[in-house]
């Protein structure tokens, strides 16, 4: 992978601060601010829900660390990556609640570099490490929702 998934999605969301700061922008409605926090909290229970997926099945959640086994019950039945969907969603949240809609739209720049430098890479490392037991999930599991 090409860095942290966190530390990917917190630069973009820097960038899109940043941009705040320097581009003027439309403001959110007012209710976007509530709904914010109510979509962090949804984002960082997905986040721990993976967390705990990946206690089950013994294997490490550190992308750095050898993977012992696949995750495939809990937020793993309905995506693959329940774990970059909740930090999307977070991301989301954040942005929602900062009303800082340039730091929203770096949201898809931010997905666009999550699948190439690091969902794709982790594919092809788990399809050669599980094999069949993992192209077979994959075929039955959607990546996102």
């Amino acid at each position: 992978m090409i860095a942290p998934p966190p530390v990917i999605y917190l630069a973009f969301l820097g960038l899109g601060f940043v941009l705040e700061r320097v581009l003027p922008g439309a403001e959110l409605p007012g209710w976007a601010q509530w709904t914010g926090a109510v979509v962090i909290v949804a984002g960082v229970v997905l986040v721990i829900s993976f967390e705990r997926a990946f206690k089950r099945a013994d294997t490490d959640a550190n992308p750095y660390r050898p993977s012992t086994a696949l995750a495939t019950d809990g937020p793993y039945r309905f995506s693959r990556n329940p774990a970059y969907l909740g930090m999307a969603i977070t991301y989301v949240g954040i942005t929602l609640a900062a009303d800082a809609p340039w730091a929203l739209a770096m949201l898809g720049p931010a997905t666009v570099v999550m699948q190439y430098g690091v969902i794709l890479r982790e594919e092809r490392y788990l399809e050669g490490l599980f094999g069949d037991e993992y192209l077979s999930y994959k075929r039955t599991t959607r990546r996102w929702i």
